[in-house]
C-alpha cells in the first residue's frame, strides 16, 4: 500500500514527466496523414504509370505535383484543425511544438524528393522502405517530446523499413506493408494514445505486438495469400506448338520453354555518348532451366513457375538487378564496358 509520501513523489513524478512532454500529438493528425498516404501506396501501381505516361521526365513530374499537393492539402487542413482545437482549449502553439513540426515537414519533404529523384537514378526498389524510415524518424521525434508510444512505434517503423530491404522483400510485398502502416498504422496510433501515461515496459510491449500483427504480419500473409489463386493446371504445350497456333487464338494456355531456349533482350541506346542504332542492340540469352508461362488471350499475364512448382507472379520476386557496371580502357582489348546482369526467378 502506498504511502502519503510515496504518493506525492509520484504525483511529483508525473508532473514532471508532463512537463517534459508537454507536445500534444492530435488524433485527427494521424488519421489525416495516414489514411490518404496509405491509399497512394495502395494505388500506386494503377495511377500515373509507365502506360499512361511512356516519358519518364514527365512521369517523375507528374507524382512530384500528386505527392506535393497530397502532402500539402493533408498539411493544411491538419494545421487548421489542430489551431481551432487549441484556441478551443485556450492554448498556444509552443517553440517545441514548431520546432518538432519543421522536422515533421522535412522528413517528408526529403521523402517526396528522393522518390522523384528514383526516375532519374534508380533506386526506384527502396522507395516504400525510405517511406518508412522518414516516417519512423518524425514519429520518434515527436514522441520524444509527447507520448512515448510514438517513440516506440517511431522505432518500429524504421526496423520495418530498414528490415525490408535486408530481407530482400519483393516490391509488391513491401508497397502493402508500406500501404497497411500508414493507412491502418497511424489510425491505430490514434486510438491507442493515452496523453503521455506512463506505462510498464510490459505493457508498452504488447500495445506494440498487437501493432505490428496489424500493421505487418496481417498484411504480408493476406498479399501472399492473394497471389496464390488457382490457376487452370491445364497441360502444357511446347513453345513450337504454340506459335503454330493462329495469332488470334483466345483463352489460356500453358507454354512451356524448355532450357537452352534462346531469349532475344532488345536494348535500346539513347543519350549523348553513344550513337542509337537504326536496330537496337540484341543481348542473347540462354535459359539454364525449363520454365512454364501462362498466356491468356495472347498476352503473357506474368505468371510464372518452374515445372511441378506453384505459380507465381514475376512481379514477386527480384527478377533482375545490375549490382556494378565499370568502363576499363587497356592495350588488349581497348575501350569496354563490363557489368553484372543477375537474372533470376527464385527470390533469395
Amino acid at each position: 500500500m502506498n504511502t502519503p509520501a510515496a504518493q506525492q513523489l509520484d504525483a511529483i513524478h508525473a508532473m514532471l514527466s508532463a512537463g517534459h512532454r508537454n507536445l500534444r500529438f492530435e488524433r485527427h493528425s494521424l488519421l489525416l496523414w495516414g489514411i490518404p498516404a496509405g491509399l497512394l501506396f495502395a494505388l500506386s501501381e494503377t495511377i500515373l504509370t509507365a502506360a499512361q505516361l511512356p516519358d519518364v521526365t514527365q512521369r517523375a513530374l507528374a507524382w512530384l505535383a500528386l505527392i506535393a499537393v497530397t502532402l500539402t492539402t493533408i498539411g493544411s487542413i491538419d494545421w487548421w484543425w489542430t489551431r481551432r482545437l487549441k484556441q478551443t482549449r485556450d492554448e498556444a502553439w509552443s517553440f517545441v511544438h514548431r520546432q518538432v513540426l519543421k522536422v515533421w515537414w522535412l522528413t517528408m519533404g526529403l521523402a517526396a524528393l528522393t522518390t522523384f529523384a528514383t526516375f532519374f537514378y534508380g533506386g526506384s526498389y527502396m522507395v516504400c522502405a525510405v517511406w518508412l524510415v522518414f516516417l519512423g524518424i518524425g514519429l520518434y521525434v515527436h514522441g520524444l517530446f509527447s507520448e512515448e508510444l510514438l517513440e516506440w512505434a517511431g522505432l518500429l517503423t524504421i526496423l520495418i523499413g530498414i528490415g525490408s530491404l535486408l530481407a530482400k522483400l519483393p516490391f509488391e510485398t513491401m508497397r502493402w506493408v508500406a500501404a497497411a502502416l500508414f493507412g491502418i498504422g497511424l489510425p491505430l496510433l490514434a486510438l491507442m494514445l493515452d496523453r503521455g501515461r506512463h506505462r510498464p515496459a510490459h505493457f508498452r510491449l504488447l500495445q506494440m505486438l498487437g501493432w505490428l500483427t496489424a500493421v505487418l504480419i496481417v498484411p504480408i500473409w493476406l498479399e501472399q495469400s492473394s497471389h496464390n489463386q488457382k490457376l487452370p493446371e491445364t497441360q502444357a504445350v511446347s513453345l513450337a506448338d504454340y506459335l503454330a497456333q493462329p495469332a488470334s487464338t483466345t483463352g489460356e494456355t500453358v507454354v512451356a520453354l524448355p532450357a537452352g531456349t534462346r531469349i532475344p533482350v532488345d536494348i535500346e541506346v539513347s543519350g549523348d555518348l553513344f550513337a542509337s542504332p537504326g536496330d537496337h542492340p540484341v543481348l542473347p540469352l540462354t535459359l539454364s532451366q525449363p520454365i512454364e508461362l501462362l498466356v491468356r488471350d495472347g498476352q503473357l499475364t506474368g505468371d510464372v513457375r518452374l515445372p511441378g512448382e506453384n505459380w507465381q507472379q514475376s512481379r514477386q520476386v527480384h527478377l533482375i538487378s545490375i549490382p556494378w557496371i565499370k568502363a576499363e580502357l587497356t592495350p588488349q582489348h581497348g575501350p569496354r564496358v563490363s557489368s553484372h546482369l543477375i537474372v533470376q526467378l527464385r527470390s533469395q
